[in-house]
């Protein structure tokens, strides 16, 4: 598999947002968002990172153009996240690439190449008559993402949803596979692997004329682990 570097990468991913700001018109108002979710408990593609958590970010975005951080701390260990995510949306398209950093309280931020993780990711939404997503993720340049021989992984996540109505709940389902050997299996299994198989169940729980407050509920089964989880959680 050919490599490439992070200044490779990044130069590609900016190209390709002027090439598309040429085609297409966005909002050209500025916003910054913030927001928040609690969590009984933390499931990333499958893989279990934490108990009960609270997950703030904040976004900023002009254009198309967005830079979000992301973060994660739960209440009884010293796991913490801190992620940033630099992305173009034009359309159903979006683009973007995610710095990772989940070495927990006390470790090193600046020590890139062994406590960060860089991931390049495409993915596409049909909108609202045909509200299906595609996503493809794919980790590059860290040593995190190296095997024991020290090769590249480029591990990879691709995850489907469709999402609709009952009532007035917001139903997701969704699948993640992961396509070759990497960082989301589990030791022993190579190769192709089901990670995910998911639905969410979401609604906004009237208070008051002006208080409604968002809730979820999901089930998330992971063949690839042999595990399953069954999440709530409170956005803010």
């Amino acid at each position: 598999m050919e490599t490439f570097t992070l200044n490779q990468f990044l130069t590609m991913f900016a190209a390709t947002c002027v090439t598309c700001s040429c085609f297409a018109q966005e909002k050209s108002k500025f916003e910054i968002t913030p927001a928040a979710d609690i969590v009984s408990s933390y499931v990333w593609r499958g893989v279990y990172q934490t108990s009960a958590s609270v997950q703030p970010s904040v976004k900023a975005s002009y254009a198309g153009l967005s830079l979000t951080a992301w973060g994660s701390t739960d209440f009884n260990t010293t796991a913490k996240e801190f992620d940033l995510t630099l992305g173009y949306t034009t359309g159903g398209l979006t683009l973007a690439v995610t710095d990772y950093w989940w070495a927990g309280e006390g470790n090193q931020y600046g020590n890139y190449s062994a406590n960060h993780f860089f991931e390049g990711t495409v993915g596409y939404n049909f909108g609202e008559s045909l509200p299906l997503y595609i996503n493809w993720n794919t980790m590059f340049g860290m040593d995190g993402d190296k095997n024991a021989e020290g090769d590249q992984q480029y591990s990879t996540y691709i995850e489907a949803g469709y999402g609709f109505k009952v009532s007035d709940v917001d139903v997701t389902t969704s699948i993640g596979v992961s396509p070759w050997t990497g960082m989301y299996h589990k030791e022993g299994k190579d190769g192709f692997a089901l990670s995910t198989l998911s639905v969410k169940a979401s609604k906004s729980i009237r208070f008051s004329e002006s208080f409604s407050l968002p809730v979820f509920a999901q089930a998330i089964v992971a063949p690839n682990r042999d595990n399953v989880f069954l999440a709530f959680g409170v956005s803010l």
